[in-house]
This record gives structure tokens, sequence and C-alpha cells, in this order.
């Protein structure tokens, strides 16, 4: 639960909206959830330590677009700005999370920036081109990952089986305004938000390559329990656990 911050109610009145709740409006339905969000998520979670800020909001940015929740979307992409995230960087995620949470969340969470960038100004040169200069591709692992995908499904699902590669690995994921760290931090929160976990373990792996800690993978799913439910990460925990044990310590 988001509530308007200072950024929040500024934007607001620039847009001419109103913040979607207010802590009043929350206890007048809720008292106890009202205080869990003051007490526990705002003034516990989001402080601890094994997790930094920008972080912090990158998973939730991700949960959120994935779920396609937009009441809270406001709040917290003033608050990713504010935390460090960069408007390329927030760019690159809704483009990214296309992909992996479908074009309509994405194009939910577009109409919902549009005012958030207005509001603070952020112009074309502060969003990624179209065409750019891609990352270098590690060209074995790429090549044993297509080789497994085309065996399984080639002959089944061509189609899905060229984009995968053409599109996604040798294109999307080769994008040089969000770091592979955190496009894969955003993948593997968006597929726990969605309760997808038949994708998490090649996903937790390529994030933890990616540089992605232990810790700080723990840390992000902690976070997502109270962004999307304690069933999810329970269905989440065990794979991520048989993660942590596979990889060299």
């Amino acid at each position: 639960m988001a509530m308007p911050s200072a950024r929040t109610e500024e934007t607001a009145a620039m847009t001419g909206s109103k913040p979607a709740l207010t802590y009043a409006d929350v206890r007048k339905v809720a008292p106890a959830l009202e205080a869990y969000t003051q007490n526990r998520l705002l003034g516990d979670v989001w402080k601890r330590p094994g997790l930094a800020p920008r972080d912090r909001s990158i998973v939730t940015l991700a949960a959120l677009i994935a779920r396609n929740q937009t009441i809270e979307m406001p709040h917290h992409f003033n608050l990713a700005l504010d935390n460090g995230v960069k408007p390329r960087e927030i760019s690159e995620i809704i483009t990214h999370l296309a992909f992996y949470a479908g074009w309509a969340n994405a194009m939910s969470a577009v109409a919902v920036v549009k005012d958030v960038f207005t509001a603070r100004d952020i112009g074309a040169g502060q969003l990624p081109a179209v065409s750019v200069t891609p990352l270098p591709l590690d060209e074995a692992a790429e090549a044993q990952r297509a080789a497994y995908v085309q065996e399984q499904f080639g002959a089944s699902f061509p189609g899905v089986v060229q984009y995968t590669t053409d599109v996604l690995f040798r294109d999307l994921w080769l994008r040089p305004d969000l770091a592979p760290r955190d496009r894969s931090l955003v993948t593997v929160s968006a597929l726990i938000a969605n309760g997808q976990t038949a994708q998490l373990t090649p996903h937790l792996n390529r994030a933890m390559d990616n540089g992605l800690t232990q810790m700080e993978a723990s840390e992000a799913i902690t976070q997502l329990a109270f962004y999307v439910g304690w069933p999810n990460v329970f269905s989440a925990m065990p794979v991520a656990k048989d993660v942590f044990a596979k990889r060299p310590h």
C-alpha cells in the first residue's frame, strides 16, 4: 500500500489529479491495514539493509507492472526516481516487461508514467534511443541456450523459438540502458509476482551470474511478499533455495 509522499502530492497538483489514497482513507476502511502499512511495510521492510532502496523500488515497480496494479504506480514511479532509478531505466523496465508480463500491462504502465514524466519535466533526451549499441553477447552461453530451446520446442513452436532468440536474447537483453543485473532483477520479480516459478531457476541463476547476491535475492523475495502476497513467495522460495544450494560457494 502506497501513501502520497510530498513528491506525489506535488505531482498531483501539477497534473490536476489527486493521490489515490491517503492514510486517512485507509484508516476509515481498514485501520489495521493502515497500521501495518506505516509500521511494518514503510517503517520496517523498506528500511532493511540487505537491499538498497533503489533496488527495492525496481522490485516493486516490476511487481506492479507485471500485475497491472496501476493504483499504486504514480507513488512508486515517483519514489523510484527519488531513490535513484533513472528515467531511461524506468523506460527500459517497462519495455522489458512488455515481453515478460505482456504488452497490455506495459501499456498500462506507460499511461501512468507519461504523467509522472511530464510533471517532472522528463523529456526525450533522458530516455533511451530506439537504436543502440548493444552490450557484448556471450556467444557460447547463448548458443547453448538456443540449442536447448530449439531441441525442446523448435519443431512445434518455430515462431516462439525464433523470436526468443532474435528479439529477446539477441536484442532486448543487450540493450545497455538497463544493466544486466537490474534487467535480471526485474525479470525474477515479475516471474514471482505472476507465480511463474517454472521459469525462475534459469532466470535466478542468470541474475546471480549478472551480479545479484544471494542476500539481495533473499531480500527481493522478502520485499515481494508484501506486494504480491505470501502464496506467490512461498511458491518461489523452494525454487530459489534450490538455486542457492547448487551454486558454487
